[in-house]
């Protein structure tokens, strides 16, 4: 699996939450695909304020331990630092800082309706290597918007 590591800076992120874990795979599923329904039908991107970019990002984060403990999934986009401070946010938008650090970053390539997202986290999950456990994220960019033929960025936390 080609991997890339990478320095990132801290990053503010405005979206929606669910608490969630990895214990049960149907449960899990039906969470995260709630939390996108949500997402669209509510059209949540067009409520954040500020974004960055157009990009979707999923954080994984407030882990309870590893990647078989509860965690909480934050969907939304990336807003500048001064957002969190200066604006008053929508209803049920919450917002959160992460800092930066290093990070690996796999690219994953397929069909985002026959699980590619998935199958590349399970194939991280299978891996050794040094997890931080701060804050996990995918990039739902550009490359992102053909659902069939997609390309989204995984980036997994390591401690230095």
């Amino acid at each position: 699996m080609k991997v890339e590591t990478l320095e990132l800076e801290a990053f503010s992120i405005v979206g929606i939450t669910v608490r969630t874990d990895n214990s049960d795979i149907q449960k899990l599923t039906h969470e995260m695909q709630s939390l996108w329904g949500k997402f669209i039908a509510e059209n949540i991107a067009q409520q954040i304020p500020d974004k960055i970019d157009e990009s979707i990002y999923c954080v994984y984060t407030d882990y309870a331990g590893d990647h078989t403990q509860p965690y909480t999934a934050l969907l939304g986009c990336k807003v500048a630092a001064t957002v969190l401070q200066s604006v008053s946010l929508p209803t049920g938008l919450v917002a959160q800082q992460f800092a930066g650090g290093k990070y690996n970053n796999y690219l994953v390539k397929g069909n985002l309706l026959e699980g590619a997202v998935f199958a590349k986290w399970q194939e991280i999950w299978a891996l050794d290597i040094p997890r931080a456990y701060t804050a996990d994220f995918e990039v739902y960019g550009a490359n992102s918007q053909n659902l069939e033929a997609a390309e989204v960025e995984i980036f997994i936390a390591i401690r230095d």
